[in-house]
């Protein structure tokens, strides 16, 4: 049985100058957790935020924070994040040498571990972590920037995900950030997703509660 529909919507896409006016909106709205992009110009070419501004989100936020680590080096920043008061930590499969370490050094710091892997990473390359994490993040853009397409190919590795995850006797929550919308979220919640992230879908129109709210309501149809 699938999760309960989360919406983890993404600060990467709202106005920076009034981010706590942002986590207001959104929380007022529904949203479930406040996704942090944090980037840091190597292992994906954008540059965003780093423990500060988790420190800063951390005290105008009552929702967990969601914080997807696009870095070259998870192994040794993630505690960071975990630090800075993060509630998930999430780190990519592509970037980690000693995964099963770090997955374990998130959880033992008070965090939930999430392993997430990018278009092009085959969904078979977290198998060996899955029964370690508590959420596994499918990126249906190649990482770096808002406001991408969506890629395709997405639906078919989040329902590949969902089938390892059974056949594994485990059920992490399954994330999908990427070109999220009123049209591409049914599509990946039908797949096995339960949770989902939305940027420029949400900050980038005139009403962002209401589109949170939309996404949602586009979306629940489509949970089992």
């Amino acid at each position: 049985m699938a999760n309960e529909l989360f919406i983890s919507p993404s600060l990467l896409s709202a106005d920076f100058t009034r981010l706590a006016e942002a986590v207001e909106t959104i929380e007022a709205a529904g949203a479930d957790f406040i996704h942090l992009d944090v980037m840091d110009g190597h292992f994906v070419p954008n540059l965003t935020i780093g423990p500060p501004v988790v420190k800063a989100v951390k005290r105008v936020a009552s929702r967990p924070l969601d914080c997807h680590l696009m870095v070259s080096d998870p192994d040794r920043t993630a505690a960071w994040y975990v630090d800075a008061g993060a509630n998930i930590v999430t780190i990519h499969i592509e970037a980690s040498v000693h995964v099963h370490r770090t997955i374990q050094a998130i959880r033992d710091g008070g965090a939930i571990p999430g392993i997430t892997l990018n278009p092009g990473t085959p969904a078979s390359a977290i198998a060996e972590v899955l029964p370690y994490v508590d959420l596994v993040l499918v990126m249906s853009v190649n990482p770096g920037f808002g406001g991408q397409s969506f890629i395709e190919s997405s639906v078919g590795k989040i329902a590949e995900i969902r089938a390892m995850c059974e056949r594994a006797g485990v059920c992490p929550r399954i994330e999908v950030d990427g070109g999220i919308d009123v049209t591409t979220a049914p599509r990946v919640v039908a797949a096995g997703a339960d949770t989902l992230v939305a940027g420029s879908a949400i900050f980038c129109t005139p009403d962002p509660a209401e589109a949170l709210r939309e996404i949602r309501r586009s979306a629940t149809t489509r949970m089992v």
